[in-house]
């Protein structure tokens, strides 16, 4: 199998969509009320938050490429800092 690579955003998006749909869920299936409005905060929140998480983890792997071509530029030797 091939490995991907982890994308901590998406997982973050997919976690709150997820607990939305499981508030409806138990809505529709009569273990609770779920009013409308609950549902906004959720979903905005979940999204801002997966933004801010895609944000940083594009970041470290941008920086972890970087340090990587520095690496092989120097011919795999590096100096401590």
């Amino acid at each position: 199998m091939l490995r991907h690579e982890f994308q901590p955003g998406r997982l973050t998006a997919g976690l709150f969509l997820t607990v939305a749909g499981l508030a409806y869920l138990g809505d529709a299936g009569g273990a609770w009320e779920t009013p409308w409005f609950v549902i906004i905060p959720i979903v905005t929140g979940g999204l801002c938050l997966a933004a801010v998480t895609g944000m940083v983890g594009s970041s470290i792997r941008r920086g972890l490429a970087a340090r990587k071509e520095v690496r092989d530029a120097s011919g795999g030797e590096t100096t401590a800092s």
